[in-house]
């Protein structure tokens, strides 16, 4: 399949880092940005000031208001607007086509993926799924990243990851799709988990005891939904909840300070936080886990702390009062 041209949907920080990447990779890049200010920035300038500051963006990299199809189809927007997002564009452009989902939520109401949001919007476009520790701005700073790239055909996987592979993105293909996908959105979750632990001193020991737990929960839920806890030990389990758990760069780690500090989410979001995408999918994942009847104490956790019902030091002192139980 051809796989010269790139249209990343998103000129967020994510959407123009992996616009950047692509470019880098020799890929001929379309950034679909919905704010014309941006387009005009990125033709005229080669930069994207509002989300990546002054870092100059390859030349290659040209800016549209509108869709244009292309080879490969990145989508970056945030995970409750993919729905919106792939709204815009006419299924045919996708038909047959690579289509990237980078979002890592799952979305309120449906409880869906975002891969089954694509198959209900789309469905004969072709699903992929990105994941693995990344930061938007160690990506479009050409810093070492290696990611998870999962299809569900190993040869075309592996072409669209060698296309997307470049001096510093390294993809690695997988065929894990739903794995890779439920892993990305549940460590934000427990990112913010960590977050408040840290926020509210609770110590080094406590924080990576929780980031233990949330791997085996995690991979509780994972194979409830028929992906493998195989693919926890990878980049887009261990590797991704590693990142989001222990760095202020994580928007969710840094939300979870707040939330221990005590802070409330209400005053926490009207005070200008970055989005924080566990704070939509804890809600989803907690009944997510109820339908697949997989015991979740760690997100029912987060879901008290978001509703502000406990403090995170009464949700430690419940957790650490929980029956024993020999660890498998």
């Amino acid at each position: 399949m051809r796989l010269e041209t790139v249209s990343v949907v998103g000129a967020g920080a994510w959407g123009s880092a992996l616009a950047q990447a692509a470019a880098k990779a020799g890929r001929r890049v379309t950034l679909i940005a919905r704010d014309q200010a941006v387009v005009a920035e990125v033709n005229a300038r080669h930069t994207n000031s509002r989300h990546l500051g002054g870092l100059p963006l390859e030349p290659g990299i040209a800016a549209e208001p509108l869709f244009v199809p292309a080879d490969i189809v990145i989508l970056a927007v945030p995970a409750q607007a993919t729905r919106q997002a792939l709204s815009a564009i006419d299924p045919e452009f996708l038909a047959n086509r690579p289509v990237v989902l980078t979002a890592k939520g799952l979305e309120t109401g449906t409880l869906e993926r975002q891969s089954e949001i694509l198959a209900a919007m789309a469905p004969d476009a072709v699903p992929y799924v990105l994941s693995g520790p990344s930061f938007a701005a160690d990506v479009a700073a050409g810093r070492p990243t290696a990611v998870t790239l999962a299809g569900d055909r190993a040869s075309e996987t592996s072409a669209l990851a060698a296309a997307l592979a470049g001096p510093s993105l390294r993809p690695y293909a997988a065929d894990d799709r739903i794995g890779v996908e439920v892993a990305g959105a549940l460590k934000n979750v427990y990112a913010l988990a960590c977050g408040a632990v840290e926020g509210a001193g609770l110590g080094l020991s406590a924080r990576s005891a929780l980031m233990a737990r949330a791997y085996a929960e995690m991979a509780r839920i994972v194979t409830a939904m028929g992906g493998s806890a195989t693919t926890l030990t990878g980049l887009a389990g261990l590797g991704d909840l590693t990142l989001s758990c222990t760095s202020p760069q994580s928007r969710n780690y840094t939300f979870g300070l707040a939330l221990g500090r005590g802070e409330r989410t209400d005053a926490i979001i009207a005070g200008g936080a970055g989005l924080a995408e566990g704070v939509a999918t804890a809600p989803v994942a907690g009944q997510l886990a109820g339908k697949l009847e997989v015991e979740a104490p760690l997100i029912d956790a987060v879901n008290r702390l978001l509703a502000g019902t406990a403090s995170i030091t009464d949700i430690v002192v419940g957790l650490m009062a929980r029956p024993l139980k020999r660890e498998s």
